[in-house]
């Protein structure tokens, strides 16, 4: 497992490699403008901070933690999570490493709940969280600073219902009171351990959820965590199987696809003494078939596993258990498909926006050769011309640079064009208008007398954010027809190398509202309506809901800003460089009216350029192809070059 992702960190590195010295050649190719390098460095980042994230997703005591210390902690020869029987974990915790922050543990208390911000929001807050120091060299005091997701405290009903941890409508409510008629709730919202592990340091992000309940009281885990993980295991306890609330869970924040594995613990309860090996693994096989049948699953899609035995055996070097615990077979099935998948996704994008730079660069290296072409031309044409001649050529290009720099007060007017069409895009995405819809139907869900008579505003909200993106396109459209009416006219009128500039749409986003409105069709049906008060609707409403669309809206007007600054930057840069170049050419054809230069040397001297642009033209294409290779190169390639 730890060599699947050396492997993989080896990639990226190799790609990370490769592209950077790209960048930095381009740039000191002068190939590259703002809005270029801008694009290098998300790419860049993108597979610089790169993660591939584990949801471990189960009902307490299915041995959850368990199964993350085998497959990931086992070399410290303890337990590092908690791990007993009950409920262990309280609270949503992620396994993760972040060089800024020293090896720690961070707890976001329970009560940022009674606000109306998501655990997201508070990420990159430093005041709200509590931090407690981890003793890397002290494992039994690591253990124990981690035992902190395990607490709980009881509070009152009232305190309970204001973090949406209580709903009296619910019939299960009063199970969960005390004799003193309080609730028993975590201690904290969300935990994160920051944690210098091997795998973690290279990107894996292990999230850890406690129970069921926590599922549908905790909207980040539904609508963020799970659902954007590469992976999750649903683990199922061997000895019950797939309960009611299992299939529940199963069917409406997991369901089978890509990534999604199911894993049957503790087959060591099923291994009767008094039965030999065969009869105890028909056994687990025929509750394997179950559990895959009710889950809808193959039955090669559901792992029997023995976490428990799993940890002893590597803890002893105990192979033997080890190899009867089934961990293997569970740990690669998980990586094989996690890596591969997670590697196509980054590999397609960087494949997509290496050709979009490159071919802005290409086509800057055509505009420079052609115009070098065009003063050779211009030169040779003038071996044994007398003055008179030159002077008409220096007339010529003098009106040409005429006839430019008119075009250029017309591009002054498609500017100011682009400045009003961009500031008409905000008034339908900025933020301040998703803001305003947020308030907008939280107004009138608060008017509402019953929870089911807020379908109808929020369903007005999700329709109001698609067409809030659709008149977002209509604008990005007129924008996109304009420049590329720009551009045709300057590459016809003044023979520029200018591609079409690249398409942009916002239907991601649309997709992600749909997304986002099907989530909260699942979570908010109509028995959840009827069952739940309406203050615990809204809380879940907008501490999931709309946290998670105004997310999307920011992502959006991130893409669209840098979308806009990168249109134009490939004709603004042509224009100078077409500018400088005719300004080259009358100072040159001036210099030979005036003899002050020779023509041979300046005809020597132009026929050298164009060979270095030949040169770099071919440089930059051997780059490319170097970034190409190291994004299309396969792990096992990488595998035996080590």
């Amino acid at each position: 497992m730890v060599q699947d992702f050396e492997q993989y960190s080896a990639w990226r590195q190799n790609v990370m490699a490769a592209l950077g010295a790209y960048r930095e050649w381009v740039n000191a190719a002068e190939l590259s403008d703002a809005a270029t390098d801008q694009r290098l460095l998300r790419a860049l980042d993108r597979i610089r901070d790169d993660k591939l994230s584990v949801a471990f997703v189960a009902e307490f005591s299915r041995g959850k933690s368990e199964l993350i210390n085998a497959l990931f902690f086992a070399d410290y020869g303890q337990r590092i999570l908690p791990s007993a029987a009950g409920r262990t974990t309280m609270c949503p915790t992620e396994l993760m490493y972040d060089p800024a922050f020293p090896p720690c543990l961070r707890l976001l208390p329970i009560e940022t709940r009674a606000g109306q911000m998501s655990t997201s929001d508070y990420r990159d807050d430093a005041s709200a969280w509590t931090v407690l120091p981890l003793d890397l060299d002290a494992p039994d005091r690591m253990h124990d600073t981690f035992k902190q997701v395990s607490l709980t405290r009881h509070v009152s009903i009232d305190e309970a219902r204001s973090y949406g941890l209580y709903d009296e409508t619910d019939p299960d409510a009063a199970a969960t009171l005390n004799d003193q008629g309080l609730v028993e709730i975590s201690l904290w919202r969300h935990a994160i351990i920051n944690f210098p592990h091997p795998l973690l340091k290279q990107g894996l992000v292990i999230l850890d959820t406690p129970g069921l309940n926590a599922i549908g009281t905790e909207p980040e885990l539904t609508l963020n965590l799970i659902p954007n993980a590469h992976a999750v295991l649903f683990i199922l306890a061997a000895e019950t199987g797939v309960t009611k609330s299992d299939i529940e869970v199963w069917r409406t924040h997991i369901g089978a696809g890509t990534g999604r594995i199911a894993v049957l613990n503790k087959i060591d309860a099923m291994w009767d003494e008094l039965k030999s090996d065969a009869e105890n693994d028909a056994e687990i096989a025929r509750q394997q078939a179950s559990v895959a049948q009710l889950l809808a699953l193959e039955t090669r899609q559901v792992y029997p596993v023995s976490a428990q035995k799993a940890l002893v055996g590597k803890i002893n070097s105990d192979m033997a258990l080890l190899e009867k615990s089934r961990l293997a077979a569970l740990e690669s099935a998980l990586f094989l498909e996690l890596i591969p998948s997670k590697k196509d996704i980054i590999r397609n994008q960087l494949a997509d926006e290496l050709a979009g730079v490159v071919g802005a660069q290409q086509s800057m290296i055509g505009s420079r050769t052609r115009d070098i072409v065009e003063q050779l031309q211009e030169l040779k044409s003038l071996r044994g011309k007398n003055q008179t001649v030159i002077a008409h050529m220096m007339r010529r290009i003098d009106v040409e640079k005429r006839e430019f720099d008119a075009s250029l007060m017309k591009l002054q007017g498609t500017r100011s064009v682009f400045a009003r069409l961009s500031t008409e895009l905000y008034t339908t995405l900025g933020m301040d208008v998703v803001q305003n819809e947020i308030n907008t139907v939280r107004d009138a869900m608060e008017v509402t007398r019953f929870a089911t008579g807020m379908r109808g505003p929020v369903r007005q909200f999700f329709d109001q954010a698609r067409r809030n993106l659709d008149a977002s396109n209509i604008k990005i459209g007129e924008i996109s027809a304009m420049m590329e009416t720009m551009y045709r006219k300057f590459s016809a009128e003044h023979g520029l190398s200018l591609s079409v500039p690249m398409p942009f749409s916002l239907n991601k986003y649309k997709r992600e509202v749909d997304a986002i409105e099907e989530a909260y069709s699942r979570q908010f049906g109509t028995t959840t309506l009827i069952m739940s008060s309406r203050n615990v609707i809204m809380e879940r409403f907008f501490d999931s809901i709309a946290s998670r669309v105004r997310r999307s809206y920011r992502a959006a007007n991130a893409d669209v800003e840098a979308w806009l600054k990168v249109i134009m930057a490939p004709l603004e840069s042509q224009i100078r460089q077409h500018k400088d170049q005719l300004k080259h050419r009358l100072a040159s054809i001036q210099r030979i009216h005036d003899a002050t230069d020779s023509l041979e040397q300046k005809i020597q001297s132009f026929e050298t350029t164009q060979e270095g642009l030949e040169m770099l033209k071919s440089k930059l294409t051997q780059l490319a192809y170097g970034v190409n290779v190291a994004i299309e190169s396969d792990l096992q390639a990488l595998e035996e070059a080590a």
